[in-house]
């Protein structure tokens, strides 16, 4: 037996727990940020390095300044939804041209239009497989103008 009159093996396990906590403490102390706790349990100097980000969006706004027509079409047809939201964050393509946003695809219609129960009715669903299976939506719709065929 020990000084502390206790079996070796829960000796050991004492002095392992010791160690686990104290490290962790340590740990804790040394790695945490020293804004953390700032504005609550958030760490307060993200809110300055996310404000000082550039921003990815250019707007709908600068997509008119070069495409107009495809705006004016839009806005008859998908009048809520901001170009970005499918063409992907064009900060870069309005900065060079030369720079291409993403081409549309079917995921691109089907992200907000495949059939889910969640969306309310009067939002316009579609059942893939229902729908003109092997088909592409841009074969029979036009993606500025979906009511319209090409």
């Amino acid at each position: 037996m020990n000084r502390f009159g206790l079996p070796p093996q829960i000796l050991r396990l004492v002095l392992l727990t010791a160690l686990i906590v104290g490290t962790y403490a340590v740990a804790r102390t040394l790695l945490t940020p020293a804004t953390f706790g700032q504005y609550g349990h958030y760490r307060g100097a993200a809110l300055e390095e996310t404000a000082s980000r550039k921003p990815l969006f250019a707007g709908a706004k600068a997509c008119d300044e070069c495409h107009s027509d495809v705006s004016e079409k839009a806005t008859k047809g998908h009048k809520l939804i901001s170009c970005e939201s499918c063409h992907s964050a064009s900060s870069a393509h309005v900065r060079n041209p030369d720079i291409t946003t993403v081409k549309l695809t079917d995921n691109s219609c089907l992200r907000c239009h495949s059939s889910d129960p969640a969306r309310p009715a009067r939002h316009k669903q579609v059942t893939t497989i229902e729908h003109y299976p092997g088909d592409h939506c841009i074969e029979c719709h036009l993606p500025h103008q979906p009511n319209k065929s090409p």
